[in-house]
């Protein structure tokens, strides 16, 4: 895949309605500070249109990326902050449940996941909510450069134990920093859009 023109096209906050999209929609969902947005960037080729920040939780709203007129990046809120108030917590759930519940163009859900450590309780209930809306996540284990090569295979065995995850779910190591992975998801997005057009 290469990526020719990036547009920030719709951010959707609290109260906006979700617009109707023609085209297929790549959702990316993972904890605040999971790399997301490094992730985002890496994929678009652009250092910094993802919004990256030392405060984790900075995404509060659900933003709709046109990547070649041919399909959307959708950055869902961070969940998982810890500092955040119960009621903003609240919100980022209702935001993202909603996301998952309404739109009818969702070809592929991007799950990050920490590969250094277990997945915490709230990326097991990200990875059973989007089950149970009839789709099967993709796993990213982002910083994989933080690891030795020697631990990726351990790493990667206790993300797939840890969420119990369903047989053949496709787990993909990624750095923004090495790139590593890259292909493997432009890979994965050439297939997806395929699919589409077959």
């Amino acid at each position: 895949m290469v990526i020719k023109s990036v547009n920030l096209e719709t951010v959707c906050g609290i109260t906006s309605k979700l617009p109707e999209n023609k085209l297929p929609e790549i959702a990316f969902a993972g904890k605040s500070n999971v790399g997301k947005s490094s992730l985002i960037n890496g994929l678009m080729n652009r250092k910094s249109l993802a919004r990256t920040s030392s405060q984790p939780g900075k995404t509060q709203t659900i933003n709709y990326y046109n990547i070649n007129n041919e399909m959307y990046f959708v950055d869902l809120p961070g969940y998982g902050y810890a500092t955040a108030n119960e009621k903003v917590k609240a919100q980022w759930g209702k935001m993202i449940e909603d996301y998952l519940h309404q739109s009818k163009k969702i070809r592929a859900i991007f799950l990050l996941i920490d590969i250094r450590h277990a997945p915490s309780e709230n990326d097991r209930i990200m990875y059973d909510w989007i089950l149970d809306r009839g789709y099967k996540p993709i796993i990213i284990a982002t910083k994989s450069d933080k690891i030795k090569r020697s631990q990726l295979t351990k790493q990667i065995q206790l993300i797939r134990d840890t969420l119990d995850v369903v047989d053949d779910t496709i787990v993909i190591p990624f750095s923004a920093l090495s790139k590593q992975g890259r292909e493997d998801i432009y890979d994965l997005l050439d297939q997806l859009l395929s699919e589409e057009v077959s």
